[in-house]
């Protein structure tokens, strides 16, 4: 849900949201659902992002973003209760954050803190190239924090890109994406599943 800036999984989600109804109507399907919602803003000044997807004919998915700038565009590092974020479990984390500023180096910095308190980071880049300047950023972007990761999920499409046009079947081709630090790679693969490695079978 892109709207969603931060997740810190099993424990908190944490984010900025536009002080809209969409950004209530979050707030209470985190409340709803037994999700610790404290560390949620509502930005006065910014609607919450939207992302519209459609399936086209072949099954692939089309999206259409509304954030000029949205709330969570706007995130900045002096708001983050690192307290909250030193708490979780697993703090989970995609790279559309890392665009623009000011989300960008609170980002990084609730990131640090996670590290640094222990714990498990997981990255999914989810790649949407129409929110980039150009497809280099996107690939600077998204392998800029690359290495900081423990866990990294990523589909084909996002194999295909970052590896400029490798084949993503390849498991040599995978295995380029590991770093040293990682502990789990998955690769989804739609309604084929997934593949995964880790350190043992890599």
């Amino acid at each position: 849900m892109y709207p969603l800036f931060i997740l810190c999984i099993f424990t908190w989600k944490f984010e900025q949201v536009g002080e809209d109804e969409f950004g209530y109507m979050l707030a209470d399907i985190l409340k709803e659902n037994n999700v610790n919602y404290e560390g949620m803003r509502f930005d006065p000044g910014a609607r919450t992002a939207l992302a519209f997807v459609t399936l086209k004919a072949d099954g692939e998915r089309e999206f259409m973003f509304y954030r000029n700038p949205s709330a969570d565009m706007l995130l900045e590092e002096a708001e983050l209760d690192l307290d909250i974020i030193r708490k979780a479990k697993i703090f989970h984390y995609g790279s559309i954050s890392l665009i623009t500023e000011p989300c960008k180096s609170a980002h990084i910095a609730a990131a640090r803190a996670a590290k640094d308190a222990g714990v498990i980071l997981s990255y999914d880049p989810n790649l949407r190239l129409p929110l980039w300047p150009s497809e280099e950023s996107a690939r600077e972007g998204i392998l800029s924090i690359w290495d900081t990761a423990d866990i990294i999920k990523i589909s084909k499409e996002e194999i295909s890109f970052l590896t400029k046009g490798e084949d993503p079947y390849d498991d040599n081709v995978v295995r380029k994406l590991f770093h040293p630090t990682l502990k789990l790679l998955v690769v989804t693969e739609g309604p084929d599943g997934c593949r995964y490695y880790t350190k043992v079978s890599h």
